[in-house]
């Protein structure tokens, strides 16, 4: 996506962002302008490409005011492989290098699933043709074309006013009008016996290896043990339809080179690909602590993934990786630590820092209100599904977010996800009661009163701690 002519401008990437996000514009400018400059970087004098490196940024703000939402829709808006990893797990499970590593695996089998699934739909055509094919072979065996004696096949009646010559010509005929009535789905509840492939893999394992055989070695080991072994296949008899979709993505599967595919997504994830850091300040070394402790392993952390924001070459089981010019956004709230507590030399691959703000009582009444999957929107749609009607006035909804803001205020601040909290406090009592008191076709509409009077004990109640997430 990132070769298209028609790639958004940074003004058009941010009104994407607007549709999903409320406020922080900060921020979207800065994601924006860096996801233009990826397009920008591919469009250089080629001797430049290589030189002009992303400029990685790092989000400074509470729990809950956008910073994860803004990194997953910039991927979707742009078409890149995203993965998200937290910097505090890399604490749980040791510093070594590999586990780090991880984050450019997952990114490049994002990346490879991508690709797969574009080829996929690119063969679609191709491939149900042959589906096709395969359904008849199974309902009626070809015949070649040596056979002289006509004969009737399966008792279907012969339209044509010429007899046919041969059992081919009648087979074919008789194909033909099988191939119509399937096209047609006429005989979409008819079983029939296929077979289909079955995974080589499970049966597979290296246990041990090699001695120094890192993760991705050991992957593409496995992976290689598997493509040597012959394909199993077994019988299953199921209906044309079912048949259709589990043969569609075999055939597909035939059509596709997977060496051109993974020489793709080893270049879409080098070039396009996202990595989102979240939770960096966990891994921050408190400036006023010593020197020793868990902050020594905080360090460890931070001088594990220095390289691989750097830039670096990463072994994956698709190839080697360079992640020069892989985006990474890392984002953290800093309560206890600071952004320069962070190790000096990490410190400069992020150049752009960006603090998102924190939500206010307007931002909760549009959080509510205004984008494509506001909470209000999804109970809407949930409750819609059993034929019930719900609909929210302006004045509820203002009620709603200033008792969304007051909880925050009064107990820890977790942002818009304070928002789920009263919602389902909220709707709980009607969401239990469809359909068995509340059925088909009934109309609800939540006031400020039916807000008042259903969460009264939460504005009251000063201590909340049971409203807590």
């Amino acid at each position: 996506m990132l070769d298209s002519a028609e790639f958004l401008t940074p003004a058009q990437i941010v009104a994407e962002l607007d549709k999903y996000i409320i406020g922080q514009h900060d921020a979207k400018r800065h994601v924006a302008i860096a996801l233009r400059n990826r397009w920008r970087r591919l469009h250089a004098p080629l001797e430049m490409q290589r030189e002009i490196v992303p400029n990685n940024i790092l989000m400074i703000g509470s729990t809950g005011v956008g910073k994860t939402e803004i990194a997953r829709r910039l991927a979707s808006i742009s078409g890149a492989p995203f993965t998200k990893v937290e910097a505090s797990k890399f604490t749980e499970v040791g510093y070594v290098g590999r586990d780090v590593e991880s984050m450019v695996r997952d990114l490049v089998e994002q990346s490879v699933n991508m690709v797969r699934q574009r080829r996929k739909e690119e063969v679609k055509v191709q491939a149900a043709q042959a589906v096709e094919d395969l359904i008849l072979d199974a309902l009626i065996p070809p015949v070649t074309a040596t056979s002289n004696t006509p004969k009737p096949a399966l008792g279907f009646p012969i339209a044509d006013s010429e007899t046919p010559t041969s059992d081919y010509e009648l087979n074919e005929r008789t194909r033909e009008r099988f191939r119509e009535k399937i096209r047609a789905g006429e005989m979409d509840d008819r079983k029939i016996d296929i077979r289909v492939q079955q995974s080589n893999a499970p049966g597979i394992g290296v246990i041990g290896g090699p001695a120094g055989l890192d993760e991705a070695s050991m992957a593409g080991l496995q992976d290689m043990l598997g493509s040597m072994l012959p394909k199993k296949t077994r019988k299953r008899k199921v209906t044309i339809a079912e048949a259709r979709k589990i043969l569609l993505d075999e055939e597909a599967a035939k059509l596709i080179d997977m060496d051109e595919v993974k020489d793709e997504a080893i270049r879409h994830a080098e070039n396009a690909g996202i990595i989102f850091i979240d939770e960096i300040d966990k891994v921050a070394s408190r400036s006023s602590k010593g020197g020793g402790g868990p902050d020594v392993s905080r360090e460890g952390v931070q001088r594990d993934l220095l390289p691989i924001v750097e830039g670096s070459a990463v072994s994956t089981k698709y190839g080697i990786v360079h992640t020069d010019h892989i985006l990474f956004i890392a984002a953290g709230a800093f309560h206890v630590s600071k952004p320069s507590d962070l190790i000096p030399e990490l410190q400069g691959r992020f150049p752009i820092r960006v603090e998102l703000q924190s939500l206010t009582k307007d931002d909760f009444f549009r959080i509510l209100k205004d984008p494509k999957n506001a909470l209000t929107k999804q109970y809407e749609a949930l409750l819609q599904a059993e034929q019930v009607e719900l609909s929210f006035d302006e004045a509820g909804l203002e009620r709603l977010a200033e008792i969304a803001f007051e909880v925050n205020s009064e107990v820890e601040n977790i942002g818009a996800r304070r928002l789920h909290t009263v919602m389902s406090r909220l709707l709980n009592d009607i969401l239990f009661d469809v359909p068995d008191r509340i059925g088909p076709h009934a109309r609800i509409l939540i006031t400020r009163d039916l807000v008042e009077e259903r969460l009264r004990d939460m504005v009251r109640n000063r201590d909340l701690s049971q409203y807590i997430l």
